[in-house]
């Protein structure tokens, strides 16, 4: 099996603005072949739908959710190019079930980009002082470059895409395609440009400390 680099994620992106993760799972099941994993995306109607990308989104629709027990509320703002696809049945169908899965999955932000860099660099440290440590107590110990490379950068990966929505599983489900594919398909089937915008979580009890920091103040 060939070595998949973080060089050639990086490249088949910019080829075909896809998610890096998309990229990576097309890498590997075309063994590294970068023109195979581009034929593959392109079946998926993935690279396709990622040049709609650059279209202006000004309509949408706000997706909602209110848990059963009622203590944890979701709403999502997913953008299209018309109002006509916003009222679609299977527009506000994707904005609800995705409102579902925000719910269940619990995402921090909505693309890697997002993420504050002292947060990742904070990430990166403490995953590098943990495979160190480990390193140090096992029977069989590997070179600390090797950790650094190829260890820790996975690992950060992981992290990564279990915190970004886009790189979710869709429902939380690893046998299913992430929301970044589910998004991807929507755009295809719809022929718009489909943007997941942003998204806010309230769950009781979350605010409290933040609202007894406040009490007393005029």
């Amino acid at each position: 099996m060939a070595n998949i680099t973080a060089q050639m994620v990086k490249e088949l992106r910019e080829a075909t603005g896809v998610g890096m993760m998309d990229c990576k799972k097309a890498l590997v099941e075309s063994d590294g072949d970068v023109k195979k994993a581009t034929e593959l995306l392109q079946i998926k109607g993935l690279a396709k739908a990622a040049k709609r990308s650059g279209r202006k989104v000004s309509e949408g629709y706000i997706g909602t959710y209110l848990h059963h027990d009622g203590k944890t509320a979701i709403l999502v703002e997913v953008n299209c190019e018309t109002d006509f696809v916003a009222k679609t049945e299977s527009f506000r169908n994707f904005c609800h079930d995705l409102a579902i899965h925000i719910c269940g999955c619990n995402p921090l932000i909505v693309r890697r980009e997002q993420l504050d860099p002292a947060v990742l660099a904070d990430r990166q440290r403490l995953i590098l002082e943990q495979a160190l440590e480990e390193n140090k107590n096992a029977k069989s110990s590997k070179p600390e470059k090797i950790i650094e490379e190829k260890i820790v950068p996975g690992r950060v990966d992981k992290w990564l895409s279990e915190i970004t929505l886009l790189d979710q599983h869709w429902m939380g489900d690893n046998a299913e395609p992430t929301v970044e594919m589910k998004r991807a398909e929507l755009s295809m089937t719809t022929g718009e440009n489909i943007q997941i915008a942003r998204f806010t979580r309230l769950a009781v009890g979350e605010g409290a400390e933040a609202t007894e920091g406040n009490e007393g103040e005029e």
